[in-house]
């Protein structure tokens, strides 16, 4: 693998990165990821989170690597290695599924019942002209992917209710699908029939928060990292009486 040439960045976007960690050691770099930064990969002008990792290389060193990512309008706990060892260790970790990710979502109309669960519905993905979508399939589908994810009511009011959401795998999507499929779309989420208005208050983006992340650390033991939601977040929690 060729090493990647460095991205040259702004002051204010070198700034902007540093402005996001929210924990770093020796071997690791958390951040939290603002909605609308997409991970890897975007288009246009503006820099993904990838690129942005440059602002924390050291002379003749690479950047942080990203050891997952986020969808582009989701907020919350992001990591990366700093080490090629550390990338290696924490790679096989996620691939074993030792990795637990907790999320925060406003859903509508309301609870789902049950009030909790687990969704276990296969996924397939589906090009549509540049946009990729995820739906839900029969197991036996050439291109299915076995999905799961945990859910729980935290608090309803206003049409509305405060979930929290854990991926036991991690496809494109899935909690977002996951809750559509359950007739409880996340709040924002146009792409899945998420509502844009709820109890009378504007939804600005998809309300999907990465509020956790418990992983084993490269020297060992087990870390936990946590952000708290973003003020649109916190704001529209209140404003429905979910807080």
């Amino acid at each position: 693998m060729k090493p990647l040439n460095p991205i040259k960045l702004s002051s204010d976007e070198t700034a902007f990165v540093r402005s996001l960690v929210l924990y770093e050691d020796a071997d690791i770099l958390a951040l939290n990821k603002p909605s609308g930064l997409s991970s890897q990969g975007g288009r246009g002008q503006v820099h993904t989170l990838d690129e942005l990792l440059w602002a924390f290389a050291r002379p003749g060193k690479a950047r942080p690597r990203l050891i997952h990512r986020l969808d582009r309008d989701t907020s919350g706990v992001i990591l990366t290695a700093k080490t090629k060892p550390a990338a290696g260790f924490l790679g096989k970790a996620l691939m074993a599924r030792k990795f637990s990710k907790t999320y925060l979502a406003i859903v509508t109309p309301g609870p789902p019942e049950p009030a909790g669960g687990v969704v276990d519905l296969p996924l397939r993905r589906d090009e549509q002209g540049r946009e990729a979508y995820m739906r839900v399939c029969p197991a036996d589908h050439p291109d299915a992917e076995s999905a799961r994810s945990r859910y729980r009511t935290l608090k309803a009011a206003n049409g509305a209710a405060l979930m929290e959401l854990d991926p036991e795998t991690g496809r494109m999507h899935q909690l977002r699908v996951h809750m559509a499929a359950l007739g409880r779309p996340i709040a924002g989420d146009a792409r899945y029939g998420g509502a844009l208005v709820v109890g009378g208050e504007a939804v600005p983006r998809l309300m999907l928060h990465a509020r956790a992340l418990n992983f084993p650390h490269p020297s060992g033991g087990v870390k936990r990292l946590e952000a708290e939601p973003p003020k649109d977040m916190a704001d529209l929690i209140v404003a429905l009486g979910l807080g």
